[in-house]
């Protein structure tokens, strides 16, 4: 079953009163026992609605089984603490996105977890990085916001041959345009805030992997309690049906905006692994079926000009998120990365300047002409 069926029909529930085409709400927090089949409770990441997400969402990223949470970060943050204990050592790309940088600088050491951030596009600073009690290596490709591509199967392959779970955060890529699973990876995470859900208007988390490591993070899940409600569900669950159309024009749209801009006279820099020369085209080729439908860039100008651009936009929104089906812009160093330090910001290349840009399902001419207006005020 290809991925567009698969959006559709996989995890369904049948509806036995109505018949209906759409899954039912089951909104009871107080269900059955004595009939058999356990105890179904929504903390237990076990009713038919969060259920059904799951099972779309393995099917799509090629796993068994998986959880779905209240936000991305309750994925990446349960993950981590399901996974790492007191007297462990963790991998993390360096160039993460700003709410899991800030969780591993604010909570690992708290906890008596040790990491290293690394340069994740070099698999060599991994590997000199892997003590002998490493326990996990964490990586994110494409990179929020900077869009830095990592060899998946380089690194899963390091990881199997030391024995190190591997995790990635898939968020920007979505699994219609890439597959960690079927490179190698252990888990995989999504802030399904983003592509997943679409429409800017969810929050929740999702992660996919085998059973027996799904097993073991969704028994810490239950105590941390990051559970989303059925309606959440019933929302996402809906929006997945549309995920690969959405993602597909997405892809194309930010291909065309990306050679726009690669070749505007007020565009220093353009980071997006879809173009020829960005230094990960070629990893990206070989492990993305799509480049996806983010583009980051520099103005040639200061803070004060990257912010002139964006309040000249009339179609492309400045906002915070991203993946929705309508265009949306942000300065990262005002964002998601706003509570690093400019220090830690520097040190993986977030300059004021920088934007990023999601882009949406409209017409491309209609962004590009937005854009070039808004230039003018630069």
């Amino acid at each position: 079953m290809l991925k567009p069926t698969q959006c559709v029909h996989i995890g369904a529930v049948h509806d036995t009163v109505t018949h209906g085409a759409n899954s039912p709400i089951f909104t009871s927090t107080a269900t059955g026992y004595l009939d058999g089949g356990g105890i179904v409770y929504p903390r237990y990441f076990n009713t038919p609605n969060q259920r059904a997400v799951v099972e779309k969402m393995a099917a799509l990223e090629h796993g068994e089984d998986g959880v779905i949470f209240g936000s991305g970060m309750a994925a990446i943050s349960t993950t981590l603490f399901a996974l790492l204990k007191s007297g462990d050592h963790a991998v993390f790309q360096s160039d993460l996105y700003g709410g899991t940088f800030r969780l591993v600088h604010t909570d690992l050491e708290r906890f008596g977890i040790d990491f290293t951030l690394v340069d994740g596009t070099i698999a060599g600073d991994i590997e000199r990085a892997v003590k002998p009690n490493t326990r996990m290596i964490y990586i994110e490709t494409p990179s929020n916001p900077l869009l830095r591509i990592v060899d998946i199967r380089e690194v899963a392959a390091l990881a199997r041959s030391k024995g190190i779970l591997t995790v990635i955060d898939n968020t920007f890529a979505s699994p219609i345009n890439q597959n960690p699973i079927d490179l190698g990876i252990d888990i995989v995470i999504h802030s399904g805030t983003k592509y997943l859900g679409g429409h800017s208007d969810l929050c929740c988390g999702t992660l996919v992997s085998s059973k027996e490591l799904t097993a073991r993070v969704r028994a810490s899940a239950t105590h941390f309690g990051g559970t989303l409600d059925p309606h959440t569900c019933y929302l996402l669950e809906r929006s997945l049906k549309t995920l690969a159309l959405r993602v597909s024009k997405q892809n194309e749209n930010a291909m065309e905006v990306a050679r726009y801009l690669a070749g505007h006279p007020t565009v220093k820099a353009v980071y997006y692994p879809g173009l020829e020369n960005d230094p990960g085209h070629a990893v990206a080729r070989r492990q993305m079926s799509g480049f996806g439908g983010m583009v980051a860039f520099e103005i040639r100008g200061d803070r004060a000009a990257s912010e002139r651009f964006q309040r000249g936009l009339s179609l492309i929104k400045p906002a915070v998120s991203l993946g929705g089906v309508e265009s949306m812009i942000c300065s990262p160093a005002r964002t998601s990365h706003s509570r690093l330090s400019e220090r830690d910001r520097a040190s993986i290349g977030i300059r004021d300047e920088l934007l990023r840009l999601s882009v949406g399902i409209e017409a491309p001419q209609d962004l590009m002409a937005d854009m070039e207006q808004a230039f003018g005020s630069v």
